[in-house]
């Protein structure tokens, strides 16, 4: 993948505009989470150490062009600074003479926040009047926030056709990671999909199965792959009106030679509570008042199976309700095993998404797996073969 990145920029005595995601979770005006914030300190500690002015942009939930007190990016000031382990300056608007005045006034290394970007009805609308008017405030342009690159706006893309543009050092490792196992992949490639609904991850599935050398199935998507070919859920969560397309879905994957995994056990229960009482079935054996709720033993061993044989894994959504034990089995187990083989260098494993990210937590292996996307939305537009707007604009 072509993309400049920032070994590429000449940023000494410049004033580098970066975009950073800082849509954080808050809790009474503090920050709960720094986990993005720390994402983006190698970015910042590169060009400070390299004399750049750092002016950080960033939007905080959805203002819809209006000023909203409570959306406010100041209370993210003081615990950036802590980290950072330096000052951070902080300017009440993004563009206009109070951000200029700013900007002036920082040292060399120094780092400033501006507020809100999407206190501006154009940021949103990639709007070039205003795109200019932010342009203006930088010489070079670095976009570090890759869960925000599916996006068209003015700090996302809009920006990078005005300035030299680069990619930051988070969202380098992003698209080196995702180029790893999709872009120019090692083979075999096998792919884990779950969750709950096949409608909402078509454009996923049609994408992979083109793609990949196995597809594994899972969650509550599985049931309708299941019902479509006619074996009974009992009372399991199903889109029984996607038969048919999950038919196609399976057609296709023949056609590319992509081996589909689906599930050959399930794990059942009456309730979907925690510690309800379940069991282990073989396909066809639901009954009529039962759930299908998580994978089997015999499924989750196959799965294991085709890790070993695999050189690279690419895993969006959990097996079954992992949130609630004992349904979380067939996930916390794959997890484990794909966990151990990336950590002995034995696959490159990559995962997304924010169920899937949580269901990772939930199985105490993050820390092992080759790479784990945040980005959520960007990372699912990526799976689905989508270009992304922000990505696009730092090609070549």
């Amino acid at each position: 993948m072509a993309f400049r990145r920032l070994a590429d920029a000449d940023a000494k005595g410049k004033t580098a505009l970066v975009r950073v995601d800082f849509n954080v979770p808050m809790a009474d005006g503090k920050v709960t989470d720094d986990t993005r914030l720390k994402a983006a300190l190698p970015t910042i500690r590169a060009l400070s150490w390299k004399g750049a002015k750092v002016v950080l942009l960033a939007h905080f939930d959805r203002p819809k062009g209006k000023r909203v007190p409570e959306m406010s990016l100041k209370p993210i000031v003081a615990p950036l600074a802590k980290l950072w382990g330096q000052p951070v300056a902080f300017a009440d608007d993004c563009v206009g003479p109070e951000a200029e005045a700013a900007i002036k006034a920082l040292p060399e290394g120094g780092v400033i926040l501006l507020e809100n970007t999407r206190y501006h009805a154009g940021e949103e609308k990639n709007d070039p009047a205003l795109a200019k008017q932010i342009a203006a405030l930088g010489d070079i342009y670095v976009n570090d926030a890759f869960s925000a690159a599916h996006r068209a706006h003015v700090t996302t893309e809009g920006l990078a056709h005005l300035l030299p543009a680069y990619a930051g050092l988070a969202m380098e490792k992003e698209l080196d990671a995702l180029e790893a196992a999709l872009g120019k992949p090692k083979r075999p490639v096998l792919g884990i999909v779950g969750g709950s609904k096949v409608s909402t991850k078509l454009d996923l599935l049609k994408n992979l199965v083109g793609k990949l050398d196995r597809l594994a199935i899972g969650g509550g998507m599985a049931n309708t792959f299941l019902f479509a070919q006619g074996h009974e859920i009992g009372a399991s969560y199903a889109e029984k009106d996607m038969a048919d397309t999950a038919r196609e879905i399976i057609a296709a994957a023949g056609k590319s030679n992509c081996e589909l995994l689906l599930p050959i056990d399930i794990v059942v229960a009456e309730v979907m509570q925690p510690g309800a009482a379940s069991r282990v079935r073989g396909l066809g054996q639901v009954d009529e008042h039962e759930r299908i709720l998580d994978a089997g033993p015999e499924t989750v061993a196959r799965l294991a199976k085709a890790m070993d044989s695999s050189a690279t894994l690419i895993w969006n959504g959990p097996l079954g309700v992992f949130e609630m034990p004992p349904f979380d089995k067939g996930t916390v187990a794959a997890a484990k095993h794909a966990a151990g083989l990336a950590k002995a260098g034995r696959i490159i494993a990559v995962a997304g998404g924010g169920d899937t990210v949580a269901a990772l937590n939930h199985a105490g292996v993050t820390n092992d797996f080759t790479f784990i996307s945040t980005a959520g939305g960007a990372f699912l537009e990526w799976m689905e073969g989508k270009d992304l707007p922000g990505v696009a604009a730092l090609e070549g």
